[in-house]
């Protein structure tokens, strides 16, 4: 009973590992290409279509470029986290933006501490895959939202291929041990229509990114694991990730999914 109960003391949760794996690599985030995409921080804006006198929460703001991006289009922005550290960062970058209109709190999707119907508008970026409870996630989002607000997801994805599916959310597994699952573009269709959303737009996209992009920060076991995984690809498996070597490292394809969905 004792051992059992050990065991049980030592177990993390996602959330629990996001916070620790977050709170080491936080200053990576103010400045991470993939975050501060430029391109597609102005499409989420655009699936958005802000008014200006708008509510928005962003969900997982980490250090607060979605947040950011929206402030001059909207009255108000909160912006959560589960990460105290991700948050200071977040703080760091407002006062250099003047971006007065947007607050930060600590908080979980899963749990979201908000009245019913709070919001215009919702967005998670790059977050969605660490969610433990996908499910109870929208359900809370919906539930925030005001009739008639939208929701824009943009997040990791996978193509609809068996393999790739397998092999992309291990390799992000061994990146993070926080990491859930990355879905594919029908998945997130599916879970967003059974949480009672209207679909709107479902549209995916590639970037060709370094390997380093899998192992930065990441311990020496997990690299080596990550570097045996694409070793041991087939000729036809390296074709499907467009693995190719380019001044001495290694590429590799990432996918995504941007949504957006209503609530009626």
């Amino acid at each position: 009973m004792r051992k059992n109960s050990a065991v049980k003391l030592n177990m993390k949760s996602p959330e629990q590992r996001a916070k620790e794996v977050f709170g080491e690599r936080a200053a990576f985030y103010t400045t991470s290409p993939a975050h501060t995409d430029a391109q597609v921080l102005a499409r989420v804006v655009e699936l958005a279509g802000p008014h200006s006198n708008w509510s928005v929460l962003d969900i997982a703001t980490g250090t607060g470029h979605t947040a950011f991006a929206l402030s001059p289009h909207v009255a108000s922005v909160i912006g959560i986290d589960l990460t105290p550290e991700m948050l200071r960062e977040a703080e760091l970058l407002k006062a250099r933006l003047s971006a007065g209109n947007v607050v930060f709190r600590i908080a979980d999707v899963h749990a979201l501490p908000f009245s019913d119907a709070s919001f215009n508008l919702v967005t998670c970026r790059r977050a969605a895959h660490h969610f433990s409870d996908i499910q109870r996630a929208l359900q809370e989002i919906l539930r925030v939202m005001a009739p008639g607000g939208r929701v824009v997801i943009d997040d990791r994805s996978v193509p609809e291929d068996d393999f790739v599916d397998q092999c992309m959310n291990r390799l992000d597994t061994l990146h993070d041990e926080s990491h859930v699952r990355e879905y594919r573009p029908s998945e997130w269709r599916r879970m967003l229509e059974d949480a009672g959303f209207r679909m709107e737009v479902i549209e995916t996209y590639i970037r060709h990114r370094p390997l380093s992009a899998l192992t930065q920060g990441v311990s020496e076991q997990n690299v080596n694991k990550i570097n045996e995984t694409l070793a041991g690809l087939t000729p036809a498996q390296r074709e499907s990730f467009q693995l190719v070597e380019k001044d001495g490292e290694l590429y590799l394809n990432h996918w995504f999914v941007l949504a957006a969905a209503l609530k009626e």
